[in-house]
């Protein structure tokens, strides 16, 4: 593999750093991760509306719908606002998997009506996959899409749902076929979120935010210009959908990098910079560069095969660094990481990892992918 910029991406990251030292970035915006809470609303609409108008946006859709950008330019336009602190997009879910699947899955109708308004940022879609009873056993899922008249009425709970307190639509996974086999008979949905009978209830974190929802479904009306993809092939659109999750989830820790580097130079001015400490940041570092790599590697060499098992080492690595990291700065800040405003930004990142290794699938579960599914091991 070489590593070397072409002409054509050392042009990208030269117009990408010029557009990044003059554009006007909105007050009160911050890195929030995959997901802004709603006080992050008004200034991540503004910065996607930056992004639209600078040609940024939308850069993993392919044209004519995105901007059709390579893997390579990707990756160099995640590293570029990471170093700044700044969200690639308004929101994971509705750019890198709403957009996506109704690319793919999506009906001329479809694309027409939902694409846009999400890339401007004047639509926020939330993933309606995990239950109470299916979480990392998705396929177990029980909320029921049962016949009514040409459309369905869908019941049932869906948990963990990030953004869905604000969001206007929301892919919802149901069996339209309880009879048939596990994977079989599920049907994936495009639901406009106030549709009668959607109940969204926050759910308060241990980081004091409070992003993901429980969503309770009693009866909602769908008709068949809702189904995504085809009547009881939802497992193939979730399949989909998880991967390139996964895949996203991972592209996260492309910020570990920065993160180090400031956890570096507190220890250095705290002059805890010691031998024990130099090798912990070395492993660290090392550990970050390797996953950073890897996530180019599969830009460049899967496509979009998010289906593919092995994006399930992406999400695995990515998660449980996050952890380690906040780790190296607890043990820098002291009694700092406790309280006060010094160590505040490292609490919230220390417990926001503990989530990150649920969110998306277990570290478990993804393990259990990758012995299963890549190294061929017994079940």
């Amino acid at each position: 593999m070489d590593l070397r910029l072409t002409p054509a991406e050392q042009d990208f990251r030269s117009r990408l750093e010029d557009w990044l030292t003059q554009v006007e970035v909105p007050a009160g915006l911050r890195d929030y991760g995959s997901t802004p809470t709603r006080e992050d609303l008004d200034a991540g609409r503004a910065w996607q509306r930056r992004l639209v108008e600078g040609g940024w946006a939308a850069l993993s859709w392919p044209s004519p719908f995105g901007a059709g950008a390579t893997p390579s330019e990707q990756a160099l336009f995640a590293e570029a606002l990471a170093r700044r602190g700044l969200p690639r997009q308004l929101s994971f879910v509705s750019m890198e998997l709403a957009g996506p699947i109704i690319i793919a899955y999506g009906s001329a109708s479809q694309r027409e009506a939902f694409l846009e308004p999400i890339r401007r940022g004047e639509q926020i879609w939330c993933q309606l996959f995990s239950e109470p009873g299916a979480g990392s056993d998705l396929a177990s899922l029980s909320t029921r899409a049962r016949a009514a008249g040409d459309g369905w009425l869908v019941s049932g709970q869906k948990v963990w749902t990030s953004g869905a307190h604000y969001a206007d639509y929301g892919l919802l996974l149901a069996r339209t076929e309880p009879l048939a086999d596990r994977h079989r008979g599920i049907t994936c949905f495009a639901v406009p979120m106030g549709t009668a009978g959607v109940t969204v209830r926050p759910v308060k974190q241990m980081d004091g935010e409070s992003k993901f929802n429980e969503v309770f479904l009693d009866d909602v009306a769908v008709g068949p210009g809702d189904v995504l993809g085809e009547l009881g092939r939802g497992w193939e659109v979730a399949l989909s959908v998880l991967g390139r999750e996964r895949r996203m989830l991972g592209s996260l820790a492309i910020g570990l990098g920065a993160a180090l580097t400031e956890v570096r130079r507190e220890a250095e001015r705290r002059r805890l910079d010691d031998a024990v400490f130099r090798a912990r940041w070395a492993s660290l570092w090392g550990r970050v560069q390797l996953l950073r790599w890897t996530w180019f590697r599969f830009l460049s060499d899967r496509g979009d095969s998010a289906a593919d098992p092995r994006m399930s080492v992406l999400k695995l690595t990515s998660s449980e660094l996050q952890q380690e990291v906040a780790r190296l700065a607890a043990d820098i800040l002291g009694l700092d990481f406790v309280y006060g405003d010094a160590g505040a930004r490292w609490r919230r990142v220390f417990l926001a990892g503990h989530g990150a290794t649920i969110a998306g699938g277990t570290s478990e579960i993804q393990r259990n992918i990758l012995g299963e599914r890549v190294l061929r091991l017994p079940r």
